[in-house]
């Protein structure tokens, strides 16, 4: 849903509170008579006003209702949205719409969010001129975008001052989103985006052998498939094996990169989310072979945390990123799962998200996802071996099969 509906510019003072499921018919009315498209159903707004990772918040008057905000939270990071904004007729011009996106920001912030974002039509001048005044700045856009085909601006604020240690940052990089189509290929999808990544950005020294890796790489099921077959541990948890780092970086030396994999054991990965004898009796065979297949193909591994500062160096060499993170933070489920490293700045890392299911997201919302310091940090740590491990690829200047 589009925040595009405001077109105040004087600041009013206007009680606010949050919404109560009491407010549902005087919140469907406003929807009614605000939008003609990409409406919040009934449902929805329903959803909503219950909902803890969302902020509904309502500003009224002696007369009713005279607009309402609503932010989602997103969980396990410091990201939210403004995902609606909608003024009364007859409060618009009032300072209403920038007192509630005052008002959201304070209370977002105070949830431990530090960025807001936001998508507005791009015809919608008095929107965008608010949005701006406000302190957002666009980063993206969005070609047919909404329900009657118009495109978007996408814009991003800064809304809380994070303590963290460090000032590094790096140019965000240019990385193509993919969303895994099945529930056990996050480290398929994840290398697929660094590697269209690389192809993207033209790194290579070899004309013929970037046409071939190029069609190679394009991401596709195809691929996503064909890697995790060579990227599985057979077994984990429940249900199929996830890829092994080691295993991922074999894959990318196949198609033409050069790889590093730091790891923060030497023993065998995974072993500990199966009783089953027989099945940790397999998972440790593949981690040899795996590891064989490193030396023999050149794949470096380091045996030492991966730190920020290492992820962060990747980075400003040109590597493209894959970090695997527990999605406890995320889910709850202390699932683990791989992700692509976009971005690194003193206050958060930030990450592509293959996953797609979790409540109400659109790709959008995987992309470029901050995630404080300080809180990915204890994400990058997975099970009760604080399992920490890093895949760092680059373009090759010569194909080389492994």
């Amino acid at each position: 849903m589009a925040a595009n509906h405001t077109t105040a510019v004087a600041i009013t003072q206007n009680p606010f509170r949050l919404a109560v499921m009491s407010d549902l018919e005087a919140l469907d009315a406003l929807e009614q008579q605000s939008f003609d498209s990409d409406r919040l159903s009934r449902r929805s707004l329903r959803h909503w006003i219950k909902a803890h990772h969302g902020i509904l918040l309502l500003s009224e008057d002696d007369g009713g209702l005279l607009g309402y905000g609503l932010v989602w939270l997103h969980k396990g990071t410091r990201l939210a949205r403004l995902y609606s904004l909608a003024v009364a007729q007859r409060a618009r011009g009032q300072g209403v719409g920038a007192a509630l996106l005052s008002q959201l920001e304070k209370l977002t912030a105070a949830r431990g969010r530090i960025f807001m974002r936001l998508e507005v039509a791009k015809s919608n001048a008095s929107a965008i001129g608010l949005y701006e005044r406000q302190g957002y700045r666009v980063f993206g856009e969005y070609s047919d975008y909404y329900e009657d085909h118009s495109d978007a601006l996408r814009m991003q604020k800064r809304i809380r001052v994070a303590h963290a240690e460090g000032g590094v940052s790096a140019d965000i990089q240019c990385i193509p989103w993919y969303q895994q189509t099945t529930e056990f290929t996050c480290g398929p999808a994840s290398l697929m985006m660094a590697m269209a990544s690389q192809i993207d950005s033209g790194v290579t020294d070899d004309a013929i052998g970037f046409a071939a890796t190029a069609a190679e790489v394009q991401p596709s099921q195809e691929l996503e498939l064909d890697i995790w077959r060579e990227a599985t541990t057979i077994f984990m948890t429940s249900g199929h094996g996830g890829c092994h780092p080691l295993g991922l970086a074999l894959s990318a030396r196949r198609r033409g990169f050069d790889a590093e994999v730091y790891l923060n054991t030497e023993r065998p990965l995974f072993i500990e989310s199966v009783r089953n004898e027989d099945k940790k009796q397999v998972i440790a065979l593949v981690h040899q072979q795996f590891l064989d297949r490193a030396k023999q193909h050149g794949v470096n591994v380091v045996y030492e945390d991966v730190s920020q500062s290492v992820l962060s160096d990747w980075l400003a060499a040109g590597f493209a990123v894959m970090v695997l993170i527990s999605t406890y933070r995320l889910d709850g489920k202390k699932a683990p799962h791989w992700v692509c490293l976009t971005h690194i700045d003193e206050h958060c890392l930030y990450v592509h998200d293959p996953d797609l299911t979790q409540g109400q997201q659109l790709p959008l919302d995987c992309q470029h996802l901050p995630i404080a310091r300080e809180d990915f940090d204890k994400m990058s740590a997975f099970g009760s071996e604080r399992l920490r491990t890093a895949i760092a690829i680059r373009r090759s200047p010569v194909d080389k099969e492994c």
